[in-house]
């Protein structure tokens, strides 16, 4: 068999995804488990994290779920002893716990300078925090054996500059510097064959944007939804197995010499200037 039959081979890899009982990274989890890993899924909600493990077990794939806080450094420290009794081992990190809040967004009736403190510290704690705290706890386990993978989930708005997101978009920004710091200091300090790496998604419909991309009153597309779409070459919003090729290239073999770098998964939206 020539050895290119088996650099995109994740079979066996042992992954854990935070924000798993999301759309996105629920997408993700399922495709990871038909291609042969085996998935953690760890998300404060345990109705969304159960359900999708329940429909991998399933469908013949091995996931667990457990409930995380990914701001509570101990609620992910029991979370990693879980897994590595369960199944032994841990070979890749998803940091997929994110999102924005309507109180955290500027609009007609919230100004910049009304923007509630504690609504922007929330979204900016749980998108870096978030990741922050897990790289913190499973990033030591990956010191510990000299190898590991870890890809962050940053977004379009920390790549090119958005309306009304502020919150968000520093929070998505600094998860990019971060994810660079990061692979140079595990590669430096520790081993090289630890991989830190983030993919930054475009425009996806999900629950958490709904209020920024559609009418609420009459589920139309709102004016923002059509400007994005107006802006993305591809003219159309990304769908959750977009992302799954690139997740699973950066887990593969296939990448094993690239660390630090945040891929756009957006139809073009960040190379198009508009005119």
């Amino acid at each position: 068999m020539d050895k290119t039959d088996n650099l995109f081979d994740i079979s066996g890899k042992v992954v854990v995804i935070t924000g798993a009982g999301g759309i996105l990274c629920g997408s993700i989890a399922k495709a990871l488990a038909q291609r042969g890993a085996k998935v953690a899924l760890l998300d404060i909600k345990k109705e969304a994290g159960d359900s999708i493990a329940n429909e991998i077990n399933k469908n013949g794939g091995e996931a667990i779920s457990i409930i995380t806080d990914v701001l509570n450094k101990q609620s992910l420290e029991k979370a990693k002893e879980g897994i590595l009794k369960k199944i032994g081992k841990i070979d890749v990190l998803i940091n997929g716990a994110g999102g924005n809040k309507k109180e955290a967004t500027t609009s007609e009736s919230l100004s910049f300078f009304d923007l509630p403190k504690d609504a922007f510290q929330f979204v900016f704690d749980l998108n870096f925090i978030g990741t922050f705290l897990p790289c913190q706890v499973f990033g030591k386990a990956f010191a510990k054996q000299k190898k590991g993978i870890i890809i962050n989930i940053s977004s379009m708005a920390s790549l090119r500059v958005l309306t009304k997101v502020a919150g968000y978009s520093a929070a998505k920004s600094a998860v990019n510097n971060f994810t660079k710091w990061l692979a140079v200091h595990m590669a430096k300090e520790y081993s090289p064959q630890i991989r830190v790496n983030a993919i930054a998604p475009g425009f996806f419909l999900t629950e958490q944007n709904k209020f920024l991309l559609m009418d609420e009153k009459t589920g139309s597309q709102a004016p923002r939804g059509k400007m994005i779409i107006e802006h993305t070459p591809m003219s159309r919003y990304g769908k959750p197995e977009d992302l799954i090729g690139s997740v699973i290239w950066l887990i593969s073999p296939a990448s094993e010499f690239i660390t630090g770098i945040i891929i756009p998964i957006d139809g073009g939206f960040s190379a198009y200037g508009g005119v």
